[in-house]
């Protein structure tokens, strides 16, 4: 019998706990470093964890207003002291009331993989962004050389952290996580890995016009923008 959101969060739980403080409190500064630096913005993350990201992003100036949306207390219990607002709950079965076209971006850092049904979320929360605002999201690359090594092998062992993480629920290659952005909306402007290639990799990339890039992303960044 396929699971409600609510019950795939709740079976999980015990999986979450074990998980380092840092899981739940490293800043996206590479997302930050993206966003324009506007007082004025408004910004929703999903999965905000600590509010580590909101923080940084409020203290460089990009935006006035940063909500968080977290599933877990504890979290965002913390996050409550840097963040404008924070709501707790599934985003997947939360009732949310903002005004359309509200955010001017969107982070899902490590989101989307821990959903039932991430294309329909997305969905969803794209009527809450203006057009012509950003989202930045980011999810391990199930295409790896090696996940697929490992696959050629006939394994996939579940681990605490990874692509094979134990709480992932979905897997994307880029152009698959590129498909989820474009379904729900938005045009993808980058997609690319979110450590930069090492400089042998990057010559690799080069010389094959980087029709294999897809082999050496460890996780996926993605910049689109909303139609």
């Amino acid at each position: 019998m396929l699971r409600s959101s609510a019950e795939t969060a709740g079976s999980f739980s015990g999986f979450y706990a074990v998980k380092p403080a840092s899981y739940f409190s490293n800043a996206r500064s590479d997302f930050v470093d993206r966003l324009p630096r506007d007082p004025s913005a408004q910004i929703l993350e999903i999965g905000c964890g600590t509010g580590a990201t909101g923080a940084l992003a409020l203290s460089e100036g990009c935006c006035g207003r940063y909500v968080g949306v977290e599933l877990f207390e504890d979290a965002a219990e913390e996050a409550r002291d840097v963040l404008s607002e924070v709501i707790v709950g599934n985003v997947e079965t939360l009732q949310l009331d903002w005004q359309p076209a509200t955010f001017d971006a969107i982070i899902l850092s490590e989101v989307l993989e821990h959903l039932v049904e991430p294309g329909e979320v997305l969905k969803r929360l794209a009527r809450y962004v203006r057009p012509g605002g950003m989202l930045l999201a980011s999810s391990p690359n199930i295409s790896h050389w090696r996940v697929i090594r490992e696959l050629v092998m006939g394994r996939f062992q579940l681990a605490d952290q990874g692509v094979f993480d134990r709480t992932h629920l979905r897997w994307f290659t880029p152009g698959t996580f590129a498909d989820l952005a474009d379904t729900a909306g938005f045009d993808v402007e980058e997609l690319g890995p979110v450590t930069a290639f090492s400089t042998r990799t990057e010559l690799i990339s080069k010389l094959t016009g980087g029709r294999f890039d897809h082999l050496f992303m460890t996780q996926i960044a993605m910049i689109a923008r909303k139609r």
